[in-house]
């Protein structure tokens, strides 16, 4: 078994958002997710509290409630202009996206904030336009593990509004949280669950044409949790991004790799691109190496020049979490292909961003 080297360079500069990063728009979000559309646009999505929630500690939070998906519209990535609630578990949703839960009393979130109301909110949403169909598709997914499942464009517009593909009105398309959507060079469409699997849609991208299958990988060893999968292309070979926590070692050196995770998730270090490169769109893939420290959770887009950029939100766990002014803000960084390889590009950041 070959494995990926689990060696974190935090404190590498070439490979860490830039200091220059700042939130793009003062808006509660996580999972933040941007394409740039044939309509000249940036559309901007992500995990967002119901508006005018918030809680003992003063921030809104997405861990028990959320009302649905919201979307934003820039033609510049500075200025953002809201194009409202494109998905509402209220007017949209299918019977089983509706049930949720009851929230157990006395139960917190994460961040220590209570949770207080229906167990029921979308999580990580993403919009794709897919090419070859000229369709407009959003992926997301219920809290919990409550399941994936993708949605259409109505209207054949961004905006939407949004309803399920036949393939997931009465269940999720994918069990748990997490999944992606991509379209390959010749018209395919695949959805991407989570953090390893993987399955090929119809043609009229009504349902799944395969079973799931995993990724041929080279994991880490033993392998951690992984999350904010996403599949792009570079250079004509699969680019498989993946978000892992960096942790402390007793020497001083970082690693990706949990050996006890009771312990090392009290002390995480930042929230981790890694990316994996293959031939074929179900591997094998190479060694995973280390793209965006700090970045994770993200998607890769390309701009009207044909720029590269990396969305992230400022996770607001772990060391690097409380160092930052604010979190939990949508934000985005430019990167670039250096001997192929993913990382940020500094020089660009810093001039988007106005810092000499």
């Amino acid at each position: 078994m070959q494995y990926s080297s689990p060696v974190a360079p935090v404190g590498d500069s070439s490979v860490t958002v830039p200091s220059s990063v700042k939130p793009i728009l003062d808006y509660w979000m996580r999972d933040a997710f941007i394409t740039y559309a044939p309509d000249g646009y940036y559309y901007l999505t992500g995990t967002t509290a119901t508006p005018g929630r918030i809680f003992p500690k003063g921030n809104p939070h997405c861990w028990d409630y959320s009302d649905g998906i919201y979307l934003w519209k820039s033609k510049d990535m500075k200025t953002w202009k809201p194009a409202g609630l494109v998905w509402s578990f209220d007017k949209d949703a299918a019977d089983w996206q509706k049930r949720g839960k009851p929230v157990p009393a006395g139960a917190v979130s994460v961040n220590g904030d209570p949770l207080d109301s229906f167990y029921r909110a979308v999580w990580a949403p993403e919009i794709h336009y897919i090419k070859s169909k000229r369709k407009w598709l959003m992926v997301a997914c219920l809290n919990g593990g409550g399941g994936s499942f993708v949605l259409q464009s109505t209207s054949g517009k961004p905006e939407g509004p949004y309803t399920n593909l036949s393939g997931n009105d009465t269940a999720p398309i994918f069990p748990t949280i997490d999944a992606s959507l991509f379209e390959d060079d010749n018209g395919d469409v695949y959805v991407v669950g989570h953090n390893h699997f993987i399955a090929k849609m119809k043609p009229d991208l009504s349902g799944l044409a395969e079973p799931f299958r995993r990724f041929a990988e080279k994991p880490y060893n033993p392998e951690p949790y992984i999350e904010g999968v996403y599949l792009t292309k570079y250079n004509g070979k699969y680019q498989l991004l993946q978000t892992v926590w960096s942790v402390p070692k007793d020497d001083g050196t970082y690693t990706f790799v949990m050996n006890d995770p009771k312990t090392d998730n009290k002390k995480v270090h930042s929230y981790d691109v890694v990316v994996a490169e293959a031939d074929s769109i179900y591997g094998p893939y190479s060694g995973r190496y280390p793209a965006i420290m700090s970045g994770g959770h993200n998607n890769i887009f390309q701009d009207a020049k044909g720029n590269y950029w990396s969305s992230t939100f400022f996770n607001p766990r772990g060391v690097i979490g409380r160092l930052y002014p604010v979190t939990c803000r949508p934000a985005v960084v430019p990167v670039k292909w250096v001997n192929g390889k993913l990382m940020p590009d500094k020089a660009r950041a810093d001039a988007f961003y106005g810092v000499r």
